[in-house]
Parts: structure tokens; sequence; C-alpha cells
């Protein structure tokens, strides 16, 4: 026999090991607690056209966004009509690449890509720049040297230096005409930093917006302090990015490389939209897989479609079988058969409450009448049984046709009732009229009604199916309580009537006072005690032991 130390030791592992795995997949996949949370998705889309040079092959690579916070890529695909297509790394930086031996015309190439929304995303793929020796002609050097000086002076740190050197360029319009006669604002900045000995790149940035089409990229700048880094807009020094600009090119590579083509040109258009939650951590961790992180998955996503649809409904039938236990082994209600209630339930889910009802007691009236009949055959087990399953077969088959004739076509799904348990039901049902009387039947049969009806609840619950379909930790939990429940030896509720009235009594006169209830009593009594001893008098316990 297992001691009570080992029990409560495997529960509770049992407990624990439900709980991790619930955390596991809730923090790794992303999987909300509650259903209906959505996830916001872009859908960028990348258009490249160019016209090719006559007699010449044509290489296009087009630089793929990187790994950066706030954002998952989730997806991507190209639309390249009789080009080849490649995913290559050149410099460490990530390329999309078309290739064709003869194109003819204007050519127009699509790359597209689904990106989430995600604040878990804090990595980044962009790498610290090598600082470059200015040698830039004269008068734009002195210019440059100029707007660094002053900008130090008035700094302490590169990102603080940065915003000097925008405000500086803002103050000294003159030099900054000069200037940007000859540089762009985004490479001007750039230059001005690498005076100071501060490393800094021009990224490029696509402003994100709902059913925007033929948007170009944004310059902004990336300074660097070691490995950590900042973003700033040459043109205001605003740090940082909005939740809706997402960096394209965090790399000194080009965007766009067109060999044997002219006259290149790329626009970005995007659309918004919004994904399940869970959809959305599973194809997050399926994008991780493709890049060679090994995720181990507890999730029925991975399983086809059609085994999905039936585990799903096995994962329902533990929130049943608790809800059996709790109320057969706490509450106290009789039920006809252990776990018969569970597959009524089952058979509601698949009709509907008020169809299911219905359709239970019909053929259970029906099959008592015809099982009584049989009776009197003095048949064996075997063949009676067998009888009263053809029985139940016909009685469904027969409401089918006739609800369906009628116009009822919610009647065809009583066909979903579980016929074999039907048919012991009735069996049962009838041995215990014919022992117990007819009470027994409708307390047992009540009983199995009312706990089918409270897991059917329970089982198509949207918050249920979303746990049990989503947490496989789940059912461990489940597991444990079931195994706590089997333990309890003490009174069903459903007993507890038997003590009303000793607790009518207890409420009333308990020691026959007839003058004053027992509840005021003790109350004056507590009283009288703390003033005794407020006053320093012994309690009467006190004087018994002095005695």
């Amino acid at each position: 026999m297992v001691s009570r130390g080992v029990f409560y030791i495997v529960t509770a592992i049992l407990f624990v090991i439900g709980i991790a795995l619930m955390l596991y997949q809730h923090i790794v996949f992303e999987i909300p607690f509650l259903p209906g949370q959505q996830r916001t998705v872009w859908s960028v889309e990348a258009k490249v056209e160019f016209e090719p040079i006559e007699s010449n092959a044509v290489t296009v690579n087009l630089a793929l966004p990187g790994v950066q916070p706030g954002f998952s890529q989730i997806k991507q695909n190209t639309s390249s009509i009789g080009f080849g297509t490649s995913y290559i790394t050149k410099d460490n930086a990530a390329y999309v690449q078309w290739t064709k031996r003869d194109p003819f015309g204007l050519q127009t190439l699509y790359y597209q890509a689904d990106f989430l929304v995600d604040d878990a995303s804090k990595g980044s793929s962009m790498t610290v720049p090598e600082l470059s020796k200015n040698v830039e002609p004269e008068p734009y050097a002195t210019a440059m040297n100029e707007i660094a000086s002053a900008a130090m002076s008035r700094s302490s740190s590169p990102f603080s230096y940065t915003v000097q050197v925008i405000n500086e360029l803002q103050r000294q319009k003159e030099i900054a005409s000069l200037l940007y006669a000859k540089y762009s604002k985004a490479q001007l900045l750039v230059k001005i930093l690498e005076i100071g000995q501060i490393p800094a790149r021009v990224i490029k940035v696509l402003n994100l917006e709902d059913g925007r089409r033929n948007r170009g990229l944004i310059d902004k700048v990336a300074v660097f302090d070691n490995t950590n880094y900042e973003i700033f807009d040459p043109a205001t020094g605003n740090s940082g990015l909005t939740s809706n600009e997402l960096i394209w090119v965090n790399h000194d590579g080009s965007i766009l490389d067109v060999e044997g083509g002219q006259n290149a040109r790329i626009s970005f258009s995007m659309v918004s939209r919004s994904m399940p939650a869970n959809t959305a951590g599973a194809l997050k961790v399926a994008a991780t897989r493709v890049l060679g992180d090994d995720i181990v998955s507890f999730s029925l996503d991975n399983l086809p479609i059609e085994e999905q649809s039936m585990f799903k409904s096995i994962l329902l039938l533990p929130i049943g079988v608790i809800i059996v236990v709790f109320l057969r082994i706490i509450v106290g209600i009789k039920t006809s058969g252990t776990f018969m209630p569970v597959l009524i339930a089952m058979a509601f889910l698949q009709t509907s409450l008020t169809v299911g009802l219905i359709g239970f007691v019909s053929i259970v009236a029906i099959g008592l009448i015809v099982r009584s009949w049989l009776s009197h055959l003095n048949l064996l087990l075997v063949a009676r049984i067998s009888a009263v399953i053809i029985t139940v077969i016909g009685i469904i088959g027969a409401i089918a046709f006739i609800t369906y004739k009628i116009g009822l076509t919610e009647g065809i799904k009583v066909t979903f009732f579980p016929m074999i348990i039907l048919s012991w039901t009735i069996e049962r049902m009838s041995i215990i009229w014919e022992e117990e009387g007819y009470k027994e039947v409708l307390v047992q049969g009540g009983g199995s009604l009312f706990v089918a009806v409270c897991a059917y609840i329970a089982m198509s619950s949207l918050t249920i199916e979303h746990l049990t379909s989503n947490f496989i930790g789940l059912q461990f939990i489940i597991l444990a309580l079931v195994l706590l429940m089997g333990n309890y030896t003490g009174f069903r509720l459903s007993e507890l009537k038997r003590f009303k009235p000793l607790a009518d009594n207890i409420i009333e006169y308990q020691n026959g006072d007839s003058t004053e209830l027992e509840s005021s009593k003790l109350k004056r009594e507590r009283k009288e005690l703390k003033q005794e001893k407020a006053k320093g008098f012994p309690s009467s316990k006190q004087s018994d032991d002095n005695k």
C-alpha cells in the first residue's frame, strides 16, 4: 500500500509539471491563457522594377530586414515569373536574389513578408560599424570640424553629442547650407560623428501605414555607444522609433543591386491585419525553426488538420471526468453508470443542449418500455442486450427520419449519441426498476442528466476549449486534482442534510435553557471572562489548578 507521503509527493509532482508546461507554452510560444486575444501583423510588399540591358543576363539583389526589436518576421515569399529565386547572405546581410538569362522589356519583381508586432522581440542583428578616416576636401572638412568642435563642448556622451551636432547644424545655417549642398542630412551626420570617434551608420526605415502604396524608405542614423545604439532622425534630432517604424536595412550595403539592368526603382505597399494570438505564436515558432532553432512544441498545430479536430474533442474528456468525480465523490450525486454522463455531454456538444436532452429522454423512455417487454421473454443476457442495442439503433433512426420529414433537421444529430452506452444504461435502469423501484431510476436518471448538463456547460466553454487544446499541461493538473478528490473519505455534501436537526438545535436551545439562546449565552460568558481578566481576577480554570 502506498504511503500518504508518497501519494502527496506524486500528486504535487504532477501538479508542478502541469503548471511548468503551461508556463512554458505561454512564454515560449506566447499562447494566451484566454481566448480571443489578437495580434497585429503587417504584410509588406516590396515592388522592384527595372529595364534590362539587351543581351545581358540579369541578377537582382534586394536587401531584407534583419532581426530587430518590436517585430518578428513570420513569413516571406516572392513572385517573379520566369526568374530563379534564392535567399543569400552577403557581408553578414540577408538578400533575396533573382536571376534570369534573357529578360525582355520592363521587369517587375515582388517580395512579400509578414511581420508580427512582438513586444517580446528584443534582439538585433545590427553590428557596430568600423570608423573611417575623414578625408573630405576643403572647405567641407573645416566646416565639419567646426560643427564637431562646438557640439563636443556641449555633450557628455555619444547620444548627447549626436543631438548637439543636429542642433549646431540648425543654429549655423550658413555652414549647414554649404554641407547640405554635397551631403544628405543622414550622411553628413554620420561623417561628423566619425570626427568625434563615434561609430554610426545610415539605416533605411519603412513607416508602416495601413493601406498605403508606393511608399519609400526613410533615412535615419544609428549611433553606437559600445554595443548599445540609439536611432536618430537627422532632421529633428528625435531619438527612437515609433511602434510603426520597421528597419529594412541595418547595414552599410545597398538596398538594391541590379546587374544587367537600368532605371531600377523600388516601392513598398503595406496592410495591417489581426490574427489570433495562438496562431501568431505558432507561426513565430515555425519561422524560428527555419532559422535553425530547435524548439520543442506540445501544440496540436503540429498534427494534421484531421487529427487536430479529433484530439480537440478527446482533450475535452478530462474536463467532463473531473466534473463527474467532483459531483459523485464530493457532492454525492448518484448517476447511472460511472462516466456515462461524460459521453452524453460529448453527444450534447455535437447536437445542442435542447435537442440532446429531448433525444436522450425519448430514447431511454422508449427503450425502457421495450426492455420491459423483453423481460417477459426470459432471454439470456447477451441476447437481451443485443436486442436492446438493435432497438436503440431503430429508435435513433426513427427519430432522425421523422424529424427530418417534418422539417426539424436538428433531430438528425441524435445519431451522435453513443448507442452501446445507451443500451447498457437502459438495461441497468430496467434492473434497478425491478429491484429498487421507479424512484431510484428517477434519482439516478436525473442525476445522470444533471451531471451531463454540468459537463456540457464546462466542455462547451470557449475558454475551456482554448486551454485544453493549447496547454497540454492542463491534463497533468486535472490528473492531480482527480487523485486528490479520489483520496477524500469524508461526508458528501448531499449527506449534510442529516445534520440539519442538530444544527437547528444548536442555533436555538442546545443545553435546554428555555430563557436564553445558546449564541447569546456564549457571547455573554465571553464578555464576562474579558471583564474578569481586565480586573485581575483569576479565571475559573486557574482557580481549579491552584486548588
